[in-house]
């Protein structure tokens, strides 16, 4: 009897190894996919920053421009983007700037009108590799 006792106290049983063998796989495929889901994550939040970036390039360039100007952007698309200077950015050559204008109701600016009126939204969208990431608008009045 005491053999058996020494025998089983110096190792493991071929069960006890295959169990420890088959929580260390879990434990590691748990990691991959974790690991797998931070890196989409965080590949969003980049291609998101991104567009933000595009959107406020464009909404510089169009704050200096005269109101009645504006209207010329409606329908414009930049691919490759442009910054505020109107050079091509061709490091982002996978987004698209879009930029759409409407005339809109004095008293009510959520209202699109086709009319000239003293105010416009401007709307930007931006896309990459044609889907959409992130849009902004924003209401311009005629001074």
């Amino acid at each position: 009897m005491t053999d058996a006792k020494n025998r089983r106290s110096m190792g493991f049983t071929l069960l006890e190894a295959l169990f420890a063998a088959v929580l260390i796989g879990l434990a590691i495929a748990a990691l991959l996919g974790t690991s797998s889901a931070f890196t989409m994550k965080n590949a969003a939040g980049v291609d998101l920053s991104t567009a933000e970036f595009l959107i406020e390039e464009i909404r510089e360039m169009t704050a200096s421009e005269p109101f009645d100007s504006l209207t010329a952007y409606d329908g414009q698309s930049y691919n490759p983007p442009i910054d505020v200077q109107k050079n091509l950015l061709e490091d982002f050559a996978v987004f698209t700037q879009q930029i759409q204008v409407d005339y809109v109701n004095a008293s009510d600016l959520t209202q699109t009108v086709t009319g000239p009126t003293d105010f416009i939204r401007m709307t930007v969208t931006i896309l990459k590799n044609g889907r959409p990431v992130s849009s902004a608008s924003w209401i311009r009045a005629r001074l």
